[in-house]
């Protein structure tokens, strides 16, 4: 099963990682390592709640006004 995974750089180090589909969200030192960490978290949340298929996911951007 393929899913999304989303990181975003962490302030004080290392990277935040989220799957949209599940909200599992994990962190690591590295991108491997967040990415490692939220496949296992991915993993253990589906084992409980499992979803019948994720679909198609849709990534794009958005511009906005300010800062």
């Amino acid at each position: 099963m393929k899913l999304t995974a989303v990181l975003i750089p962490d302030a004080e180090g290392g990277f935040v990682a989220y799957n949209p589909e599940t909200g599992t969200t994990t962190q690591g030192d590295t991108v491997a390592d967040a990415l490692s960490n939220l496949k296992e978290a991915t993993e253990v949340y589906l084992e409980e709640f499992p979803i019948a298929s994720a679909g198609k996911v849709v990534v794009t951007t958005i511009e906005v006004a300010g800062g």
